[in-house]
C-alpha cells in the first residue's frame, strides 16, 4: 500500500483508477488463485476503505504473494514489483492460441490474478500469475512522459525477464503504475524514453526489481 498524499499524480493501467490523474493512494492486494469475482473493481474499493483510504485511488490484484515483493532504486526512482510468472507467455501470439471461445466475461482484466482461459491442467497445482509494478519518482512528468514512462517500465520488464532466462515477455495481466508530483506551471519533465534522464533511472530500477522477483517467482 502506497499513501501518497496530495499533489501526486498517476498513471496507470490498473483496473481501479485507471489511466492519469490524481491519486492519493495505491493498493496492491493478494486474491485466492482462481480469483472468483467478476467486479475486482468494486472488490479493491471495498479493499481500499476497509484500510482507511478515502480520495481517488488505484487497485491492482495478484495472486502472487505480495509480502515477497522486490524493489528497485536509481537515482530517486523506486520501483516495488510483485511476480507471479505461472501463467506466462509472448504478447504478440497467433489468434489460434486461445485455449478457448472467448465471451464477454472473459476480457483481460490488467492487475488482476487470473482469467478462465488461463486455466491450468485439472489437477494440476494452480500458478499464480501476474507481474504489478509500481514506480514512485520525485519529479513531476507531463501527460506525455507519464505514458512513456509506462512505455520504459514495459521495456525494462521484458528485458529483465530475458535476462532471468525465461521465455516471455510477462503474464496475460501485469499492470504498472507510474506516480509521480502534478507538474506546475513548466508541464514537468517532457520525457521519460529509456535514453532520458529519468527514463533511464526507471528503466534501471524495474529491471533490478523485475530481475530479483524473476528469480524466485513460483
Amino acid at each position: 500500500m502506497w499513501r501518497l498524499g496530495p499533489g501526486v499524480r498517476v498513471c496507470s493501467s490498473a483496473v481501479l483508477g485507471g489511466g492519469i490523474g490524481p491519486r492519493a493512494w495505491i493498493l496492491n492486494a493478494q486474491v485466492p488463485g482462481g480469483y472468483p469475482r467478476l467486479d475486482p473493481d468494486r472488490h479493491l474499493a471495498e479493499i481500499a476503505a476497509a484500510e482507511g483510504l478515502t480520495g481517488p485511488g488505484a487497485g491492482l490484484m495478484t495472486a502472487a504473494d505480495v509480502a515477497a515483493y522486490t524493489t528497485g532504486h536509481d537515482g530517486g526512482v523506486t520501483a516495488t514489483v510483485t511476480a507471479g510468472l505461472g501463467v506466462r507467455g509472448w504478447a504478440a501470439v497467433p489468434d489460434t492460441a486461445t485455449r478457448a471461445p472467448r465471451r464477454p466475461e472473459d476480457e483481460e482484466v490488467p492487475g488482476s490474478p487470473f482469467r478462465p482461459e488461463d486455466e491450468e491442467v485439472p489437477g494440476a497445482p494452480f500458478r499464480p500469475g501476474t507481474v504489478n509494478i509500481v514506480v514512485t519518482l520525485p519529479v513531476a512528468l507531463s501527460d506525455a512522459a507519464l505514458v512513456n514512462a509506462v512505455a520504459t517500465a514495459t521495456e525494462a520488464k521484458v528485458q529483465a525477464l530475458l535476462d532471468a532466462g525465461l521465455d516471455c515477455s510477462g503474464t496475460p495481466t501485469d499492470a504498472v503504475c507510474v506516480a509521480a508530483p502534478e507538474p506546475g506551471q513548466d508541464g514537468g519533465e517532457p520525457f521519460a524514453g529509456p535514453r532520458s534522464t529519468w527514463g533511464a533511472r526507471i528503466a534501471r530500477a524495474v529491471h533490478t526489481a523485475v530481475l530479483a522477483g524473476a528469480r524466485t517467482a513460483p
